[in-house]
């Protein structure tokens, strides 16, 4: 994932059958009024050319289990599509562009959440305080003594989505460029999570193994790829297991000047329809509040164990929080590479 300029202003196998939350969640938070609290619209809907295999040999431990060959109906209410609340998910990244939307679409899930940042000033500006299902912790990954084994405690899953500007800009101010950012961040981060985590989903980019071939030797003038593809491939050997998601050229938002409640209102536009690759072949652009999604719902998806995806969003319906459609998606993606 890599910010523009523009971006500062504003395996093929047998699918276990899914077990996932029935309950619609609340919010366990004090952020202003309930009326506000609505469902963040992602309202993406599968393509119908996509094939219905599923993934996954080996049972879940957070309750997703299933006997060969189910598939989600694809009439699957939002609320039976929602991961299951036993986890706790730390975001790296939180006030980002990317992070601030996961942060608040895992809380609409009923999701614990706890969030690394480096300004409390901005946390409580989007979150509020901390409440039963949210916590923030001050860090800067940039810095290993900073992540206190403490902040990992209890952490089921992380979704690192660290990231700033391609060019020199005032988010490089304060040592934030793509060297600290993109690799050392996404480094020291990798090697502090315990192998108690069942999961770290990362954040990347489109173009990151093209870097020496035009365009994307312009975007990497200041080796914004070159860095996250480090990231990856330091993940890659951790020996943890792992999601890379990598999307085109960001849109929607930032929205770093809302509370989170108006994060939950935001929606992609027309642009709801997902195209997921691999290979690092896909170009395009991707809606902030997709790659959010994809990121959320590869958590529970095992076909995702251990790959890496490209994606962007186009015009038209797409799987919206639907678990097996983004399952499909996924699947279908394997093909590609």
């Amino acid at each position: 994932m890599v910010e523009s300029e523009d971006d500062k202003a504003g395996q093929e196998g047998k699918c276990p059958n899914r077990k996932v939350s029935r309950a619609q969640p609340e919010f366990q938070r004090s952020v202003t009024t309930r009326q506000d609290q609505q469902s963040l619209r992602f309202d993406i809907q599968n393509e119908s050319h996509l094939n219905g295999r599923s993934c996954g040999h080996r049972r879940k431990t957070l309750g997703l289990r299933c006997a060969a060959e189910a598939t989600v109906s694809s009439s699957t209410t939002d609320a039976e599509a929602q991961p299951t609340p036993a986890k706790t998910v730390l975001v790296a990244g939180a006030t980002g562009g990317v992070g601030q939307l996961v942060v608040a679409s895992l809380l609409e899930k009923g999701v614990q959440v706890r969030a690394l940042l480096r300004s409390v000033e901005k946390a409580k500006a989007l979150f509020g305080e901390s409440g039963e299902n949210f916590d923030y912790r001050i860090v800067d990954c940039r810095s290993p003594e900073s992540l206190d084994k403490s902040i990992l405690q209890g952490v089921t899953h992380v979704i690192c989505s660290t990231g700033t500007t391609a060019f020199p800009s005032k988010r490089w101010d304060g040592n934030n460029g793509p060297e600290q950012t993109d690799w050392i961040a996404v480094r020291n981060l990798i090697d502090a999570v315990p192998p108690t985590v069942q999961k770290v989903v990362l954040v990347s980019s489109v173009g990151v193994t093209k870097s020496e071939q035009l365009p994307w030797n312009i975007m990497n003038l200041f080796g914004v790829l070159k860095y996250k593809k480090m990231g990856e491939d330091h993940l890659r050997t951790s020996g943890r297991n792992f999601t890379i998601i990598r999307p085109g050229r960001l849109t929607d938002g930032p929205y770093t000047s809302y509370d989170l409640n108006t994060l939950l209102k935001a929606t992609a536009g027309t642009r709801r329809d997902v195209i997921i690759g691999q290979g690092d072949k896909l170009v395009g652009e991707a809606s902030r509040i997709i790659v959010a999604e994809a990121c959320i719902q590869s958590l529970d998806l095992e076909c995702t164990d251990g790959q890496t995806y490209e994606i962007s969003s186009v015009e038209g319906e797409g799987p919206g929080k639907d678990l097996g459609k983004w399952e499909k998606l996924f699947l279908a993606a394997h093909s590609t590479a």
